[in-house]
């Protein structure tokens, strides 16, 4: 099954800085061939479940072999029955409604 999921994994014992954390996540979704995006407050992650969940989890594995004693997660995940959608999709139809209700007088 494929899912669009979101997740903030957060590092708890280790400072206010989290950014070399946040690298370490990025580079397990670079070498998983996932489709992602990094944000501000997470990532978006797509693609199989299991594949999803086990990039998710290599995130969990590595943050606690660099010290992290503690690690919260939020997840949010979509999935769809009648057909595939991609990320930018879901972006793609909301910035054409926007732009259509920009042209109506």
């Amino acid at each position: 099954m494929n899912v669009i999921a979101e997740f903030t994994l957060i590092p708890i014992g280790v400072g206010v800085s989290l950014s070399k954390y946040v690298a370490a996540c990025e580079r397990i979704l670079q070498e998983s061939g996932l489709r992602y995006e990094l944000h501000a407050n997470g990532t978006n992650v797509e693609g199989e479940w299991d594949e999803v969940m086990a990039a998710i989890k290599r995130c969990h594995e590595t943050l606690h072999a660099m010290g992290v004693p503690r690690i919260s997660t939020l997840v949010k995940i979509g999935t769809r029955t009648d057909r595939v959608q991609h990320m930018e999709e879901k972006v793609r139809s909301v910035q054409a409604r926007l732009s259509n209700e920009e042209k109506e007088p």
